[in-house]
């Protein structure tokens, strides 16, 4: 990861994530998943699903949500709160994609830790 601007981290090409798929990026605070939809937004959760910790970069992307490989907890990419009757939320990461690139918040990152 590179550091831009102190605030956002350069995580690497946005044409890198395949379409309904994740990548997955290393960090000293624990894994982020980076997920892109069918329609070619671009997502970033903590990889790490809230019911029993399963990669959700290894889920199945349908819609704006990603279905855990472990449990098939469904869990939104918008704001990472698992839908239906599961209960049970995995940070979001913000990011934004600048001349083709991702860009991760370095804040929100450093607080995984806690």
């Amino acid at each position: 990861m590179n550091m831009i601007s102190g605030t956002w981290l350069d995580v690497g090409a946005a044409d890198d994530v395949p379409v309904r798929g994740a990548r997955v990026v290393k960090s000293p605070m624990g894994d982020i998943a980076v997920f892109k939809a069918a329609d070619g937004t671009l997502f970033a959760l903590r990889d790490k699903c809230p019911h029993k910790g399963g990669p959700l970069s290894q889920g199945i992307v349908h819609g704006h949500a990603v279905t855990c490989p472990l449990h098939n907890w469904v869990i939104s990419l918008i704001d990472g709160e698992a839908q239906g009757a599961d209960k049970g939320c995995t940070p979001k990461i913000p990011l934004k994609v600048e001349a083709g690139r991702i860009l991760l918040s370095a804040e929100a990152i450093a607080r995984l830790a806690a």
